[in-house]
């Protein structure tokens, strides 16, 4: 197998990312770039599928991940030029993968799910509240309803804009 390409890089993913996005990102892509595609191009899409098969089953990736620690490329080792993995918007000493500085114990329930997973409400309230207005229409978000209501500014739950717009 060779490193000498980076399939997370020609996927546009976080090498760290699960495996449900790798497969999004390459679908998504592939939408794109296949000859029947919205944008056709044969070459973008022969260097996506050569990309997707070194990294798509959780074997394969780990021995892909492992060659790319120990060789960057032709005539590169690890030591002369590392890979250098962005920080990660979370703090792995954090509980239940919140936020840096935030704490579950602010008396809301955390979510056990999508891209929020590990958030709680108060602080996903702050970050993006739009998703929670979403979540609190989709129906994986039932059990939370009542408390995303709560958590809400006033001004944005969406009875309060109904009777706005009348």
């Amino acid at each position: 197998m060779s490193t000498e390409i980076d399939a997370y890089r020609i996927l546009q993913i976080d090498p760290r990312a699960e495996t449900f996005v790798l497969d999004a990102a390459y679908r998504a892509l592939a939408r794109r770039y296949h000859p029947d595609g919205a944008a056709p191009d044969i070459d973008r899409m022969s260097e996506i599928n050569r990309a997707y098969a070194l990294i798509r089953t959780p074997n394969e990736r780990r021995r892909y991940d492992s060659e790319r620690l120990t060789s960057v490329g032709p005539g590169h080792t690890a030591a002369a030029s590392p890979i250098v993995v962005p920080p990660s918007r979370f703090d792995a000493s954090s509980r239940n993968g919140m936020p840096s500085g935030e704490t579950p114990s602010d008396g809301s329930s955390v979510l056990d799910f999508g891209r929020y997973s590990g958030w709680s409400l108060k602080a996903l309230a702050r970050q993006d509240p739009d998703y929670l207005r979403w979540l609190m229409r989709h129906s994986s978000g039932i059990r939370y309803r009542g408390e995303i209501a709560k958590v809400l500014p006033k001004e944005t739950q969406p009875e309060d804009r109904a009777k706005a717009a009348r």
